[in-house]
């Protein structure tokens, strides 16, 4: 199928569906894929290299095009949409569409999709875009937030208000917010060592994150086996 368009019509999105499931796994692993993301929408099983191929070909032509369609009919397209959003270029207009991507997704996977170019320009503007998501009542749009700072722990212009954000979480009920931020605290430790350490002495994370955090370093091959062995006396009991 041709993807690289000039303009994007509905029936290029019906012939873009069958295409997609000629590449489909079977039943059974869109059975498994939708298990494991948690979602009430279609799964095809789809290879994430294919799904990245194809989304890298529609970005060669008028990919706005397609985007403004909305196409939303499986976990497929939701995953395409995403990895064309973060290709916009102009900074507040990606975030216009992302917003609209946030709020009508159901799953942590159409999150972690999300591949942010964050460089030197905009990085401020990008963790901005993270505290603003922090304070959202959707828990992927949290979950969102968290995966921009994951982008920028290891400067040191950020670090601190990462750890700040992360304390205002102690209550957080939703799982995946609560999984994303013990991510975000293994990373931390990765990379910024000592001042997670620092961090560690006055943190207010609640039990379910720290102890999630601290084992995730501890599977980590980037910790040594002695500061394995030392994060073990602050998991909560």
């Amino acid at each position: 199928m041709n993807l690289v368009k000039d303009i994007w019509t509905k029936e290029d999105l019906i012939q873009l569906q069958a295409y997609l499931l000629s590449f489909s796994k079977g039943i059974e692993s869109a059975s498994w894929e939708k298990r494991i993301l948690n979602t009430e929408m279609v799964c095809l099983a789809v290879p994430s290299p294919i799904v990245k191929k194809i989304t890298n070909e529609i970005a060669k032509g008028n990919y706005m095009s397609y985007l403004d369609l909305w196409p939303w009919d499986n976990m497929t397209t939701v995953f395409i949409n995403g990895g064309l959003i973060v290709k916009i270029k102009d900074f507040d207009l990606m975030v216009e569409y992302l917003n609209k991507y946030l709020y009508r997704v159901d799953n942590w996977g159409a999150v972690d999709t999300l591949k942010f170019k964050i460089n030197n320009q905009n990085k401020k503007a990008y963790f901005r875009l993270a505290k603003r998501f922090l304070s959202s009542d959707r828990p992927f749009v949290r979950r969102a937030g968290f995966i921009i700072m994951m982008k920028l722990v290891d400067d040191d212009e950020f670090i601190d208000d990462i750890f700040a954000s992360m304390n205002l979480f102690n209550g957080e009920q939703h799982y995946y917010v609560n999984m994303m931020i013990a991510w975000l605290f293994a990373e931390c430790f990765t990379k910024q060592r000592d001042k997670t350490l620092e961090f560690l002495k006055t943190h207010k994370l609640n039990k379910f994150t720290m102890n999630k955090g601290i084992s995730k370093c501890r599977d980590s091959f980037r910790v040594s086996q002695e500061d394995k062995d030392m994060l073990i006396k602050y998991r909560i009991s």
